[in-house]
């Protein structure tokens, strides 16, 4: 028994030469030597007694293909002999980029696995897996930790595939878990940073486009902001859980629309047109990007295959967007200028990579080109790793913010000026429709106005016209705000001038018609005009505007076209007596256009039932039902004639 157990001593010796030592550790470890490979696949080869006296003792920070004997084999082992003390307690493994599809064994008992190695299935390899060793397993001393890994054919042309430094560390659980966060916060702070802006800034922009139509900048600013939404999802679930690499293949698929909306943003600033051949270009562009990111994944293609594929997307953001920018710059667009800044920043990013890259793929120049790569990719500031596209890309967010924020900056001045002037309008539109018209005997007159907004486009005069008459006019200017208001005071003037020389209602109108021809930028008013003698007789024409009341019922009236259409408009007249104590209310069109919550409109009906009424109860009525529109109500009652004997 004793000469067995020297010979059996003796024959596992060799492989336990290579024991790693981390019986006192103080804070965790990489596990960077000690290592035995192997190529091929066996599940015995977990197992803690297995015999890897044969294996090759391995460099993981050396070049696999070196040290193997048959060209890129799918299944590659690895075996290390750990020394623990068996006093220790929650130790644990960090698992961090070792294959598409990897299994981690400890003592023979599966530990982790990211992937199907057998028949493969290809996982994500971000995310860093803490998982924690069995104390029952420290009793003895001495772990023997297996890594089964499948290396692809992509893999295979990466710059160390396989086991490599930094892809396992010891330590304890508690502080393992802390250090994977420390690293995750310090390779992934700007990114999310950079997301969050841009979707920020997305939300802000979709607001603002629902209030501004004709700002389709604002649109592509949410577009951005929600395709960042969409491709930030799998690259963050990423960062802590592997996932099945299609999930990573649909997202990158969304790169098809990168060059289109980005291309379109910049577009809509500078005011440029796509046309279809922009079009196609962009969609080509997409296409080759969308392609670039799968073919990392799936395929293994030469290098020269692999720039062309970026060479559109590359020449678009590199190329033609900092030269249009900077040309309508010149040109005195100041937001073409602000946004040059990060597009010019992200341009010497894209030749900076593309030349260290082409730089790494020669021997000699290897060093030096991967030194310059993680100085624009990965430039360390303490627990930080900085990346010039990041920056780059941050800045582009934050020059779109500057833009919306300056833009607002000018709406509110001129929003400031707007209500200054909308104000100035409702003290002129108070002084040309007073809210009391002078009292003219033998007739009670009642008027109100409500506008829909701060000014309106409704207008009326009532004005004595010689003899104990009185002359009416209502009317109404397609519209409403300012411009409507501007309109109106034109048309109460002119009213005011006619009605010096003329009571007679139909050349009235005809007097307003001509005023308004060439005044109106395409609008028009319809208009009422009545005149009311001190006998009763009441001689009436009307431009397209509501009939009036008498005693609750419509009074029928010949139909004209609107004032401003057409020139020499010829507008007929109607005559009817107006008794003693009878009432002729006139209205606009915004009582009978009042509309409920269910769509349902005041109506004529509801409108001849109250028009009976004080003029006051009308426009409550109508207000109560649903204001839409400026909303005008006159009335005139003639005296009884005892009244008037009195």
């Amino acid at each position: 028994m004793l000469v067995a157990s020297l010979i059996a001593a003796g024959a596992i010796s060799p492989a336990w030469a290579q024991t790693f030592d981390a019986s006192r550790l103080f804070k965790p470890v990489e596990l960077n030597s000690g290592w035995l490979m192997h190529p091929g696949d066996n599940p015995a080869w977990a197992h803690a007694d297995f015999d890897d006296s044969g294996w090759t003792p391995y460099d993981i920070s050396g070049q696999l293909g070196a040290v193997l004997h048959e060209p890129r084999p799918q299944i590659v082992w690895y075996r290390l002999r750990l020394k623990v003390s068996p006093d220790e307690a929650g130790l644990a493994l960090c698992q961090s980029t070792i294959a598409k599809a990897a299994e981690v064994y400890v003592n023979g008992e599966l530990l982790t696995s990211e992937g199907q190695v057998s028949p493969f299935v290809s996982y994500t390899w971000d995310a860093r897996i803490v998982r924690r060793i069995p104390d029952r397993m420290l009793a003895g001393g001495f772990l023997i930790i297996a890594v089964r890994a499948h290396i692809s054919k992509p893999e295979w042309v990466s710059q160390n595939p396989g086991l490599s430094p930094g892809n396992l560390s010891l330590g304890q659980e508690s502080t393992l878990k802390s250090q994977r966060w420390l690293i995750i916060l310090g390779q992934s702070l700007l990114t999310w940073i950079d997301h969050l802006l841009c979707i920020g800034v997305g939300l802000v922009a979709l607001v603002l486009y629902a209030s501004q139509r004709r700002q389709h900048e604002y649109l592509w600013i949410a577009a951005i902001g929600l395709l960042t939404l969409v491709e930030a999802i799998e690259p963050l679930v990423a960062l802590f859980q592997n996932i099945p690499t299609h999930w990573e293949v649909l997202s990158d698929l969304f790169r098809v629309a990168t060059p289109y909306v980005w291309a379109s943003l910049y577009f809509s600033f500078i005011h440029q047109r796509i046309g279809w051949r922009w079009r196609a270009v962009l969609i080509l562009c997409g296409l080759c990007n969308a392609f670039s990111a799968v073919q990392q994944i799936y395929l293994t293609l030469p290098l020269y295959v692999q720039f062309v594929s970026n060479l559109p997307f590359i020449i678009l953001l590199s190329v033609v967007i900092p030269f249009m920018l900077a040309v309508h710059w010149r040109r005195g667009n100041r937001e073409a200028g602000i946004l040059l800044i990060p597009a010019v920043l992200f341009s010497l990013y894209i030749y900076a990579e593309v030349g260290f890259e082409i730089l790494f793929q020669f021997p000699a120049w290897r060093e030096f080109g991967l030194r310059g790569l993680n100085l624009i990719d990965r430039f360390p500031a303490g627990p930080f790793a900085i990346s010039l596209d990041r920056i780059s890309s941050i800045l582009s967010t934050l020059s779109l913010a500057i833009i919306m924020l300056l833009r607002s900056g000018r709406m509110s001045r001129r929003q400031a000026i707007l209500e200054s002037e909308l104000v100035a309008a409702q003290q002129v539109q108070q002084v040309l429709l007073p809210e009391h018209t002078d009292t003219v005997p033998g007739f009670d007159v009642e008027t109100e106005y409500e506008p829909a907004q701060q000014v309106g486009g409704d207008f009326f005069q009532v004005l004595p016209a010689g003899h104990g008459g009185l002359l009416v006019v209502v009317g109404d200017v397609a519209g409403k705000g300012l411009p409507a208001a501007m309109l109106v005071s034109v048309l109460v003037g002119a009213t005011r001038g006619v009605a010096e020389y003329t009571a007679d209602p139909a050349e009235l109108l005809a007097s307003l018609n001509e005023r308004m021809l060439g005044r109106t930028n395409g609008s028009f008013a319809t208009a009422l005009a009545a005149h009311i003698t001190a006998d009763g007789w009441v001689t009436i024409a009307n431009a397209g505007h509501l009939s009036p009341y008498l005693d609750g019922n419509e009074i029928e009236l010949p139909g004209a076209l609107p004032l401003g259409i057409v020139s020499g408009n010829d507008y007929q007249t109607h005559q009817f007596y107006l008794a003693h104590g009878s009432r002729l209310t006139f209205y606009s069109d915004g009582v009978v256009e009042a509309q409920n919550d269910a769509g349902e409109l005041f109506g004529f009906e509801r409108a001849r039932a109250i028009s009976t009424k004080p003029a006051s109860a009308i426009v409550e009525a109508a207000k109560a039902f649903g204001q839409e529109d400026d909303i005008t109500v006159v009335t005139v009652t003639r005296h009884l004639a005892m009244d008037k004997a009195a």
